[in-house]
């Protein structure tokens, strides 16, 4: 593994750990997951499998350490591993098409939703809801959806082009 890759890409997950952990909870306690938009970001900048593993896996755990979610630490785990690869694979197909800050807005929203289905399933199944599942999927999956495809059309140009710009790593 290229230690310039992980060298951004644990850059990366810090921002995200940092914006997961001071972001204010909106709806019983639960808040939009800026992790996801830092893990998709890093998915976008090194789309290949032995990152995509990493991310998965070293978001899910924190993200895990620091839910706020009742029980909700496997199920963010589950979620970020399976959502991790899941991404790759929308990427993968969508950037046969067109690569565009609308293409990769939208993959973000799309992406947003499938994790936090398989959050809440997960949690649902291991520990249970606070609310139904609708309701949650509505007050919070929709919007954290919405915020974090703002902040992929913000911040995406931005770090393309800084990536662009140095020799920190290649931008596939």
């Amino acid at each position: 593994m290229n230690t310039k890759t992980l060298v951004s890409l644990s850059l990366l997950v810090g921002i995200g750990a940092a914006l997961h952990t001071i972001v204010p909870g909106f709806f019983l306690g639960m808040k939009p997951d800026m992790m996801l938009t830092m893990m998709f970001l890093g998915i976008i900048l090194f789309p290949e499998k032995k990152n995509v593993l990493l991310l998965g896996i070293v978001t899910g755990l924190i993200s895990a350490i620091t839910t706020t979610f009742p029980g909700g630490f496997l199920p963010n785990i589950i979620d970020k591993f399976i959502t991790a690869f899941l991404f790759l694979g929308l990427f993968m197909v969508a950037s046969k098409l067109r690569k565009s800050i609308f293409t990769v807005g939208f993959l973000t929203a799309i992406g947003t939703i499938i994790s936090g289905i398989i959050f809440l399933g997960s949690a649902y199944f291991l520990v249970g809801l606070p609310g139904p599942f609708v309701g949650l999927f509505a007050a919070v999956v929709l919007p954290a959806a919405a915020v974090n495809t703002i902040t992929m059309i913000v911040i995406y140009p931005i770090v393309k082009g800084i990536v662009k710009k140095s020799t920190i790593a290649t931008v596939h």
